[in-house]
């Protein structure tokens, strides 16, 4: 399986991805793409949509096409485009347009993945609607590109109301089959994190990932963060034991560690007077207690949570 990011680029070769409790969503994908049909990835940021896809995707005998969505990602960008240089000596022959991702993947009979497809502009989800509706489209000068068989298409979406999200139609879910993802279990996100931490003490690392589920149902918090934030808490605290001689589960270097890692991560409601940084500090003390009697002038002994740096 191959896989390319956007439209340009050298193609790189993908293995298989570690992919933890999400044996029922990865049969129903499979399923999905072996009957012919689209999908959507629903489900917040971090719970695994980009890894469970590309785990399936690894077992296809299929090109890989990954498209990354944003409010550039423009129908000419996405369907490809003429060679300007080349139009004005050869003028507009299908040997000089320059294949975009959805081209690609028609003509390969490949798997285009489409991320954060609530962030793409209206006029480029309708490209993508009728290609997924007529398996074909109609470029001007170049003329009808059918798609190959094999053809389909998988898109990652976070919940609407996240930020920077908009609502999609009906016409989308009308021609998709769609897989909700939410967060996975404590035990699943401690073994996520222990694949790429795997040197800490798991009782350490397990609080950790405790403390970043804290903040998916805060009263403060309108979004919470998902386990990559746990992932960097763990790292951070790691590098910053070794700059300040300390041990990595020393209270002052994770309470630094989080609020660096999480103080962006979290979205406060609109009505709240507080700081993100406050709003972590206080779950770090709920998770792993208060502040250490005799701080020896830690610069991180504020557990009230300074809205300065940590």
């Amino acid at each position: 399986m191959v896989t390319r990011t956007s439209s340009v680029g050298p193609a790189v070769r993908v293995g298989p991805t570690e992919v933890i409790e999400r044996a029922t969503e990865a049969e129903l994908l499979a399923a999905a793409l072996g009957s012919g049909a689209h999908v959507l990835l629903e489900g917040p940021p971090g719970t695994g949509k980009s890894t469970l896809l590309r785990r399936v995707a690894s077992g296809r005998q299929t090109p890989f096409v990954l498209v990354e969505g944003n409010a550039e990602l423009t129908p000419a960008r996405l369907i490809g485009h003429f060679d300007p240089a080349l139009v004005l000596s050869k003028g507009y022959v299908p040997e000089i347009f320059e294949d975009g991702p959805l081209l690609e993947a028609l003509r390969t009979g490949g798997l285009l993945y489409v991320e954060e497809l609530n962030r793409i502009p209206e006029e480029t989800l309708n490209v993508l609607l009728t290609a997924m509706s007529e398996l074909e489209i109609n470029v001007p000068r170049l003329g009808r590109v059918a798609a190959a068989p094999g053809f389909s298409l998988v898109a990652a979406m976070n919940p609407f109301d996240a930020v920077g999200t908009a609502r999609v139609s009906g016409a989308l879910y009308d021609r998709t089959c769609r897989i909700s993802m939410g967060y996975q279990s404590a035990e699943a996100e401690q073994a996520i994190v222990g694949l790429r931490t795997d040197e800490l003490d798991p009782q350490w690392r397990a609080k950790v990932v405790d403390l970043v589920r804290s903040t998916r149902d805060h009263a403060d918090i309108r979004f919470g963060s998902s386990v990559r934030g746990a992932i960097d808490v763990a790292r951070l605290a790691v590098e910053l034991a070794k700059l300040r001689g300390t041990p990595t589960d020393d209270w002052h270097v994770g309470l630094a560690a989080a609020r660096v890692s999480l103080s962006g991560r979290i979205r406060l409601h609109d009505g709240c007077d507080r700081t993100p940084e406050q709003v972590i500090t206080d779950l770090y003390v709920d998770v792993f207690g208060a502040e250490p009697v005799d701080p020896q002038n830690h610069p991180d002994s504020d557990t009230k949570g300074s809205p300065g740096e940590p």
